[in-house]
């Protein structure tokens, strides 16, 4: 077949999470090219005019989608699948609809708690979902931003006590000035963080085994989440102390057969394809609480993806194959020929 991989473009100035997507572009293109597929590559921005343009001109039989930002966001990141919708191509991965109803954190989670599934209490002008907020005494909280993600802004300072919702008002109203995004802030979860992979498959969705990050090494007042450093910044503390734990005991086979089918619950919701991660808090009563719906997650051989694949025992190629024949199988979008 003839494989389009469609990435953001990353300027020269892009910080290292925005530069991942090159690296992923060339996994992704090697993959492919080991499979035997004809493939090029296109950087996608806003110029939907010459973007079109390209991409007829390439008449791919199918778009590999690793679009995750555009114009500096995360939240126009469905405008590539729009475009590919209206050109009536296949493409790997999310849906535009899946896209809109997951990259917008606070939607989700509107989502999630109208399915019946559980995700921690959130704040933006007022409290919704059930939360322990509502006593006397300060609660914790998370401070997050809605649209982007790759941990964007997430340090130690955004886990913080309050005693108050004026006092939590003044927190978001001070981090969206920091950082010109809008923000919300959710009930911090104190105890374990997992994320499950979800792989399509022949007889439907797939959830490989549960990675757990271990916190052990850090100190019991620093907050343990995974943060930007955690993910990005190679010489950090928390970069060298948030590993992957595949290895569980006997006795969690319930808790983890527990996150397992409620990351599919979240596949079905959602009407997700291709592939997803969904990331959990498990709290001190082991109750599992679902932080975020990870549509089209990193595909870099050394992010969590690749590490779940290669502990379900497959090879990276083979999930990459995967990911193409769910998109084939899916049906192309109305839309325009692909005729130039």
């Amino acid at each position: 077949m003839r494989v389009l991989v469609l990435y953001n473009e990353a300027s020269h100035d892009a910080t290292i999470d925005e530069q991942d997507v090159l690296v992923q572009r060339d996994a992704v293109q090697r993959a492919l090219n080991q499979l035997g597929h004809e493939t090029s590559v296109l950087a996608c921005t806003l110029d939907f005019d010459k973007a079109r343009s390209n991409i007829r001109a390439q008449q791919p039989d199918v778009v590999f989608n690793l679009v995750e930002a555009l114009g500096g966001t995360d939240r126009l990141a469905p405008m590539a699948t729009l475009l590919l919708d209206s050109l009536g191509i296949p493409y790997t991965g999310a849906s535009t609809e899946a896209l809109l109803a997951t990259n917008n954190k606070l939607v989700a989670k509107r989502r999630l708690l109208q399915a019946g599934l559980p995700t921690p209490a959130w704040f933006v002008n007022q409290w919704q979902g059930k939360s322990n907020a509502g006593g006397e005494g300060a609660f914790q909280t998370i401070v997050k931003a809605v649209w982007e993600h790759a941990s964007f802004g997430m340090d130690d300072n955004a886990v913080a006590a309050v005693t108050s919702e004026n006092e939590l008002r003044n927190l978001l109203a001070a981090r969206e000035a920091a950082t010109s995004h809008l923000h919300f802030a959710e009930q911090y979860i104190a105890g374990r963080e997992f994320n499950l992979t979800v792989l399509a498959g022949a007889n439907g969705p797939e959830v490989l085994q549960p990675v757990e990050i271990d916190f052990s090494a850090f100190p019991d007042d620093k907050p343990h989440i995974v943060g930007y450093r955690a993910k990005w910044d190679a010489g950090s503390f928390e970069y060298h102390h948030t590993p992957r734990r595949f290895e569980f005991e006997p006795h969690e086979a319930t808790l983890l057969d527990h996150l397992s089918a409620l990351a599919r619950e979240c596949w079905n919701e959602f009407e997700l394809s291709g592939y997803a991660r969904v990331d959990f808090r498990v709290d001190q009563a082991d109750s599992p609480w679902i932080l975020e719906v990870n549509t089209n997650p990193c595909l870099s051989p050394d992010a969590g993806f690749a590490a779940a694949v290669a502990n379900a025992g497959l090879t990276y190629e083979r999930a990459i194959e995967r990911i193409l024949a769910d998109a084939v199988g899916r049906l192309p979008a109305p839309g325009a020929l692909m005729a130039p």
